[in-house]
C-alpha cells in the first residue's frame, strides 16, 4: 500500500493506495503550529478509522505548498509507518515538460495534477484546482506545460468580504434556487457561487481563443463539486485527481 498526501494551505488529504484503488481519502486542518506527533496521531486516526495496519504501507509520497511543513508531515509518517517518504519536488521524475520562465516557481501541487490529468484525459487542458487559490493550468497537445492563472480562491473572497463589511454575513457554499437574490444571504451565495461559475467560463473561453482550440477541463479541489456542475462549459470534476497524481510520481520514483 502506498500513502499519498497533499498539504494545501488549508487542508491537508491523505489517501491510502492498494494498487490503483483508493482505499480511502480523509481531510484535516492545515495546522502551521502542530508537531510531527500530533500529524502522526491524525495519520492514526485515519488509518484506524479504515482499519489499516501501518505494516501494510509500503511507500509514502507527498505535495506541499507550505514548505515548513513539509518536513513535519513527512518526520510524522516516518513515525507512525516506518516508511521513507518522497516528496514531489527538484530532482523528482514527473514526465511532465515545463515551459514556463522559471520551472522551479511551479507549485508541486500543479504538477501533481497536470501529471494525473494528462494520463486519464484528452489533450490539451485546462486543469482547474478550486482551492485556497483558484488555479489553471493549460498543457497543449504534447504535454507541455505551459503555464496558467491563479485567482483569490472563494473561501478568501467570503471572508475577506465578511471582514471587510458591517453588515455582510459568513455564509455556507450553498447554491441559491435563483441567479437573482431577494435577501442578503441568498445574493451573496448567488455571487460567489454562479460568480466563480462564470469566472471559470470566461477563463476557459479566452484560453481556448488563445490557443486556438477547444480543450478538455477537469476540475478538483474541494470546493470543486459545488462549482463545476453551475459552469455553462463541460468540466469534467475528478476529486481525486492529486491521490492519483501522487501515485503516478510515486510509481515512476520507486
Amino acid at each position: 500500500m502506498v500513502l499519498a498526501i497533499d498539504i494545501g494551505n488549508t487542508n491537508i488529504v491523505f489517501g491510502c493506495f492498494e494498487g490503483d484503488d483508493i482505499l480511502f481519502r480523509e481531510r484535516a486542518s492545515t495546522n502551521l503550529l502542530a508537531t510531527d506527533l500530533e500529524y502522526a496521531s491524525v495519520i492514526r486516526t485515519a488509518f484506524e478509522l479504515h482499519s489499516i495496519s501501518p505494516d501494510k504501507i509500503t511507500g509514502a509520497v507527498i505535495s506541499s505548498v507550505v514548505p515548513s511543513l513539509t518536513a513535519t508531515v513527512a518526520k510524522a509518517v516516518e513515525k507512525y509507518t516506518s516508511v521513507k517518504v518522497l516528496a514531489v519536488g527538484p530532482g523528482v521524475k514527473t514526465g511532465l515538460k515545463i515551459t514556463i520562465d522559471n520551472p522551479a516557481q511551479l507549485g508541486s501541487d500543479l504538477v501533481v495534477a497536470a501529471v494525473a490529468s494528462i494520463s486519464k484525459y484528452p489533450l490539451p487542458q485546462i486543469i482547474i484546482d478550486l482551492g485556497t487559490a483558484t488555479t489553471f493550468s493549460v498543457v497543449d497537445k504534447k504535454q507541455n506545460f505551459l503555464g496558467g492563472i491563479i485567482m483569490t480562491g472563494m473561501a478568501v473572497s467570503l471572508d475577506a468580504l465578511a471582514n471587510r463589511t458591517s453588515q455582510l454575513p459568513k455564509i455556507a457554499f450553498e447554491t441559491p434556487k435563483r441567479v437573482i437574490g431577494t435577501n442578503t444571504v441568498d445574493s451573496m451565495k448567488s455571487g460567489i457561487m454562479y460568480g466563480t461559475a462564470g469566472a471559470i467560463d470566461g477563463m476557459i473561453d479566452r484560453i481556448e481563443k488563445e490557443l486556438g482550440e477547444k480543450c478538455t477541463v477537469v476540475a478538483t479541489g474541494g470546493l470543486s463539486g459545488s462549482v463545476a456542475k453551475l459552469c455553462e462549459h463541460n468540466v469534467t470534476l475528478d476529486e481525486d485527481l492529486l491521490l492519483t497524481g501522487l501515485k503516478l510520481i510515486y510509481n515512476k520514483n520507486k
